[in-house]
Order: C-alpha cells, then structure tokens, then sequence
C-alpha cells in the first residue's frame, strides 16, 4: 500500500512538472553580478542583470560573506541603488575587506545562484564627475590671452583629509568638431589653455580618478564663445582692445544611471 502511494506522488509530480514545462515554464536562469561600485570609498552598490525568469514570477536574493567569515548576510538595502541592486551604507562598508557576493534566483520550478563577485572596496571607487565647471577667456597686459578653467572636487568625496586623492582630465573642442582635445592636470583644480581658435563655441568636460579606482564619467558638458581676433588665441601676443565677457552655458547633473554604461572617449591613465 505504501509502494503504491509513493509511486503516485511521484507520478503527480512528474505529471505536474510537464505540464509546467510545455507551458514554457522552468528553473530561473543564472543571475550575472555586472558592477559593483563605491563613489567615496566609503558605500558601494552592486548591480546584477536576471537571467531567464522561466515564465514564472521569479524573486532575487543578494548573499554575502567576508572573507574568513563563515556567517552570511542578505543585502542591507535594495532600494537605493535602483532595481537588481544592493547599496551597501557606511554601516555595512569595510575597506581592506573582501566581500565574497553572490545573487540568488528562485521560482516554483527551482533556483539559480551567480557566480561570485569578489569586491574589495578600496578598488573599486569610481567617482561621480567633478561639479561646478566655470569656463572664462582671460586678457593679461601685454601676455597672450586664454582660456581659464575651474572646477570643484565631486561633492561626496573627501579630498580635504586625504581620504581620496584625485587626478582630473579635462577636454574640449570647437562645437562642430568630432575629436576631443584631451589635457592631464594631475591634482590641481585649474587649468590654462592656450591656442584656441577665435570666433569658435568651445565645449569643455572634466573628469576625476582616484589613486586606486577609476576614472568617472566626464562632467556635463560647459560651453565658452572664443571672442573673435585677428590670430589663433596664445600663438602671438595678440592685445585685445576690450574685455568680452564669455558666456557660459551648463547643463544638468548626470542621473545616477549615467554610470551604469559609461564609457570614456579617450585611454584611461
């Protein structure tokens, strides 16, 4: 009696598991763990994309351990980062800490886990961009004039400690041009460019990187009017006979999403 009734389960959930399956129902897919991220050294975010949802609601579950622990935790917070992601708060940041992260599937029809992320927070800062760019053409007696840029470290990073140490580039180019001109200026927050052409809409973007890490998304793009002359700006020591103010455009910060997908023009240093 009892064979009997075994073999009926079995039967059933054999049954059960066809129909599932000519319904195009199955085991979610495996899960990819694509970015993690800290923008200060001080939070990070992961993010992961589904696999296959099998045709069923399928619930996702973010595990991780430290390394030489044994205890595993779930994700802290869900929200913050966006969908498929775990933002981890300075509560639950270590530096000098590898955090051995995994994401798990589940549905009716079974489970999938991702292959481990390793992350060691101190390797995987990507700063947002530098803030407030100003752009202004300066006319020194009897110098060359030029173009005179300024910008201000990201507002999350902590420079002033030395907690984060930043190097920035910026580039430019006339409006209509399709090539960027790209200038290293190591640590300060000014820069002086010379030889631009006069008569000529310049757009100017800046971007960061720490010591360990890399480089940020460029900046919102600003946008200076070169007033016009008689020779290329800084190739002769061409006086103007007036001062003609420069008229500065910006645009809007980056959405967060912006650093999803981001991918720099010219060689990271």
């Amino acid at each position: 009696m009892k064979e009997n009734v075994a073999s009926m389960i079995v039967f059933l959930l054999l049954l059960f598991l066809n129909i599932r399956l000519l319904k195009g129902q199955s085991p979610p897919g495996k899960p990819f763990i694509f970015k993690c991220r800290s923008p200060e050294k001080e939070t990070f975010t992961c993010w992961w994309r589904p696999g296959a949802d099998g045709g069923l609601p399928t619930n996702y579950t973010l595990t991780y351990h430290k390394e030489g622990e044994t205890i595993t935790h779930e994700c802290p917070d869900y929200k913050t980062g966006g969908p498929n992601s775990c933002y981890f708060s300075k509560k639950h940041t270590s530096i000098w800490t590898i955090y051995i992260i995994t994401v798990n599937a589940t549905n009716q029809m079974g489970s999938s886990v991702s292959d481990p992320r390793y992350v060691d927070v101190t390797y995987i800062v990507e700063p947002d961009p530098p803030v407030n760019l100003t752009l202004e053409v300066k006319h020194p007696e009897d110098r060359k004039p030029y173009l005179w840029v300024k910008w201000l470290p990201p507002t999350l990073v902590d420079v002033r400690s030395g907690w984060l140490t930043l190097q920035y580039e910026i580039r430019l180019k006339p409006e209509k041009a399709a090539e960027w001109e790209t200038h290293f200026a190591g640590q300060q927050t000014q820069f002086k460019i010379l030889s631009l052409y006069p008569g000529q809409k310049y757009l100017v973007q800046v971007r960061c990187k720490p010591d360990h890490g890399f480089w940020s998304v460029w900046s919102p793009e600003s946008s200076i009017q070169i007033p016009n002359g008689s020779s290329k700006l800084g190739t002769h020591h061409n006086k103007l006979n007036a001062y003609i103010p420069a008229k500065i455009t910006r645009q809007r910060r980056l959405h967060p999403a912006a650093f999803l997908n981001a991918n720099p023009i010219t060689a990271q240093r």
